[in-house]
């Protein structure tokens, strides 16, 4: 048996997130279901994590194993041709029969997009949270720097986490504005369920002066979710990239 690792490349909007569920129409059911077709194989897929509704993915990790002898050059054109226009395959590559596309990621990137024109950008309204307000940039630079390090992260996690500790490590966080558009950067060892989403949320609280960048890790040190702001919306966010010691 191969191990196939696969870089892919998603628009999330139609989709109920990545990881088959009993509601179907998931990324993941897409491309199992493209691998069958070409291969004729019902294999077992892993990913780097998992994305929700509506969220995209620039640079998703996924690996399965496989008994076809496709070339490994010739699998993204391949599968490419099977997939829907809104699912890409960018590369695949073969890796040790140990290698695991969750347990061996080192760090993660995620970028959230916000629009802060008057009226939005009707080009970027899937990838955007369109926020027309005036906001405290500075501040909000100053409240993400205290998410830097190791901490536990509870107040910025859903209540729905499984997750046995809350504890992960950040190592850079940052803002950067661009005409009329911010994007929040987060790269880390490792994210909860809803927390790029809920630190965004936050911070979109620090922009409107609502609370301050003490006020911001105040939040983070009480590890209470009831302390910090609203979940942001799905679609602003992106699995910006994921990296192996490779």
């Amino acid at each position: 048996m191969r191990n196939i690792r696969m870089a892919i490349s998603y628009d999330g909007t139609t989709y109920y997130g990545f990881q088959t569920q009993p509601i179907g129409n998931t990324v993941q059911d897409v491309l199992l279901q493209a691998i069958r077709v070409l291969t004729g194989e019902h294999v077992d897929m892993t990913a780097s994590g998992r994305t929700d509704a509506g969220v995209h993915a620039r640079r998703q990790v996924i690996n399965f194993k496989t008994s076809s002898p496709i070339p490994v050059d010739r699998w993204a054109l391949a599968l490419n041709s099977r997939l829907p226009d809104d699912i890409v395959v960018l590369q695949a590559d073969e890796v040790p029969p140990h290698f695991h596309a969750s347990y061996f990621a080192k760090r993660k990137t995620y970028r959230y997009g916000i629009d802060t024109s008057k009226f939005g950008n009707v080009f970027e309204r899937k990838y955007r949270l369109h926020y027309p307000m005036p906001l405290l940039l500075e501040e909000m630079k100053a409240a993400i720097a205290c998410v830097k390090g190791k901490h536990d992260f509870t107040s910025f996690a859903s209540k729905r986490s499984t997750k046995t500790t809350h504890v992960r490590t950040i190592l850079d966080a940052r803002i950067e504005e661009t005409d009329g558009k911010l994007d929040i950067f987060l790269t880390g060892d490792g994210f909860l369920y809803n927390m790029v989403r809920i630190i965004v949320g936050t911070l979109l609280w620090v922009g409107e002066g609502k609370l301050s960048a003490a006020d911001f890790k105040r939040i983070l040190e009480t590890r209470d979710r009831s302390a910090a702001g609203p979940t942001a919306m799905a679609h602003g966010l992106m699995l910006w990239d994921v990296e192996y010691d490779d």
